[in-house]
């Protein structure tokens, strides 16, 4: 995470009317520049403005909260209702610790998988096959287009054709249930 230009967090004072105040650029700010501000790694600390106590997890629910009501749901109700009832559980010391290596794991295949996706169509063999599907796509479009000013192509009258076929698979067909018979005695 980046760091206020004076190497620690960014110090946000959250006052009594619940406003809060960027002591870095010396402006109040919304819980949605928080969010943004978190979105871009920046690092911040919230203090209540009175007792000086840390509320940075309160203030970072808050903000959780705020993007589930707005249709932003990232939480399953299922996955809400594990985490509700380990409170008070014997293993609810762990779980903190638990999600953070979950989240960094995750953050890691994320970037993994995002850097896989730009090599693979840079200019890898991927790239050549994705090449290659896209021009035998398009060839097949120009196939099956008309060309200005054709006619359009009668279907082929072939019922003997047809016929032959049908014959044909009919004769199969009696030679395997010929085999299948000869099984079955």
């Amino acid at each position: 995470m980046a760091k206020a230009s004076n190497g620690g967090p960014v110090i946000i004072k959250k006052y009594a009317n619940r406003r809060l105040y960027n002591t870095e650029t010396s402006s109040y700010i919304t819980l949605e520049y928080l969010a943004q501000m978190t979105r871009d790694g920046r690092e911040f600390k919230v203090v209540d403005a009175k007792s000086e106590e840390d509320i940075t997890h309160n203030v970072l629910t808050q903000i959780i909260m705020e993007e589930e009501t707005r249709g932003q749901t990232m939480l399953p109700v299922g996955f809400l209702r594990e985490l509700i009832s380990l409170y008070g559980d014997s293993m609810q010391a762990m779980v903190p610790q638990y999600l953070e290596a979950s989240m960094e794991a995750f953050r890691t295949n994320q970037n993994q998988f995002r850097q896989a996706m730009q090599g693979a169509f840079a200019g890898g063999p991927f790239a050549e096959l994705a090449k290659r599907n896209m021009d035998m796509m398009e060839a097949a479009a120009k196939a099956f287009k008309p060309k200005p000013g054709a006619a359009p192509a009668k279907p082929a009258a072939a019922p003997a054709a047809k016929k032959d076929d049908l014959a044909g698979l009919k004769e199969q067909m009696a030679e395997l249930q010929a085999k299948l018979d000869k099984l079955g005695s």
